[in-house]
Order: C-alpha cells, then structure tokens, then sequence
C-alpha cells in the first residue's frame, strides 16, 4: 500500500511522519491536576499499546501537574491548549513535549507568536486541530456546510500563522462526527501539504439515548 512520506516531527522522543512507524494517541480523561490517577491511566495506556498521551490543560493546576507526572512516565506528553495561551507556555515549562492549540482561539497574534517562541525554545512540535464542529462561520456560509474544503481552508488559516514565524513542527488534524466526511477531509489534505496527519475521529462516544 503507499504511503505519503511527510515531513517527520519528534513528539517526546516519538518520530511520526517520514518513514517512521504509525504511532498511536490517547488521551486522558481524568482532571489532569490529580496526578496520581493521571499516571495511573498513563501507565495503563502504555501497557494498551499507546505511543503518545494528550491531557486537558484547563487551567494553572493542570499545566503545573506536568512537571510531576512527567517525573512519573515515560511517555510523550501534550498538553491540550484552548482559550489561554498563558496555559500553553506554563505547560511546556512544566515538561509538555507538544501542543495541540487552535490558534483561532486563544487570543491575538502576539500570543499565539509568544505560544510559537515558546515551542520554538523547547523544540516542541504543535498540533493544529480543526473540528468540523466549531468551523469559522464564514467558511460555513462560504460552502454551505462542514466539507472537506472548508475543513482544509481552516487549517491552512491557522498552518500561515504558524508558517510566518517560521515555525514548521506541525501535525494537522481534521476531525468530524462521522467518518466518510473525516476521511475525505484527510485525503484533501494529504493532497495540499507534506506536514503529517493525525488521525482520529471526534464526538466518538457512545450513542445518546
């Protein structure tokens, strides 16, 4: 089967893109802030075969766990950045190996350039994350709907902003409810850039009654 061969980011010591190995990706849901039962899971993520981890970073507590919990681990951490990129420098002093943020949401370009600076200093690649739930309205009144066009549009917005700081350790993900809109979002994509995808499909829980 081929296989694009990306560009080849370092997230903790992990490679992903190039021809390195698929790793995979979890994420925690306990309240980051309560380290025990954070590595706890951690650790039984590891023994499920997961490669990388991403917590919630909702608020100082959260970022200031990071230095304990990596002290715990040896997994890749991310920090899962929305709102206030206060939380993101915090974080990645703390010992976040990489970012998921939307640069759309956390504020002016100063401080999406100060989350940038900060990345850069600590070698720490970012992950720029679209949800075609929450796509900028005039991208929904530009095509109608969530598409895959309108998915990539958003992403590339958000890769310029980080590409004009000359920032380039970048994965791309492009998440919907259902997986036909998903997957053709990523084949649009992987067609219009060599940064690496990640993969992954959101609001995938189980079903409401």
């Amino acid at each position: 089967m081929f296989r694009k061969n990306t560009r080849c980011i370092n997230i903790g010591g992990v490679l992903v893109g190039g021809e390195s190995m698929i790793s995979v990706q979890s994420m925690t849901n306990t309240k980051t802030h309560d380290v025990d039962s954070t590595v706890n899971q951690i650790n039984k993520l590891k023994e499920a075969g997961c490669d990388i981890v991403r917590m919630a970073v909702p608020d100082e507590r959260a970022a200031n766990a990071f230095s304990d919990i990596k002290k715990a681990v040896d997994m890749p951490l991310i920090a899962d950045i929305h709102f206030d990129y206060r939380l993101a420098l915090l974080a990645l002093e703390k010992g976040a190996d990489a970012l998921r943020i939307n640069p759309g949401n956390i504020g002016s370009a100063d401080n999406v350039r100060k989350v940038i600076e900060q990345a850069k200093r600590y070698k720490a690649p970012v992950r720029i994350g679209v949800n075609a739930g929450s796509l900028p309205q005039d991208l929904l009144a530009k095509y109608g709907k969530a598409c895959p066009e309108a998915m990539c549009e958003a992403a590339f917005r958000n890769i310029a902003i980080l590409q004009e700081m000359d920032f380039h350790d970048i994965k791309i993900s492009l998440k919907a409810h259902d997986a036909p809109l998903t997957i053709e979002s990523y084949k649009l994509m992987s067609g219009k850039t060599d940064y690496p995808l990640h993969l992954g499909v959101t609001e995938a829980g189980t079903i409401k009654s």
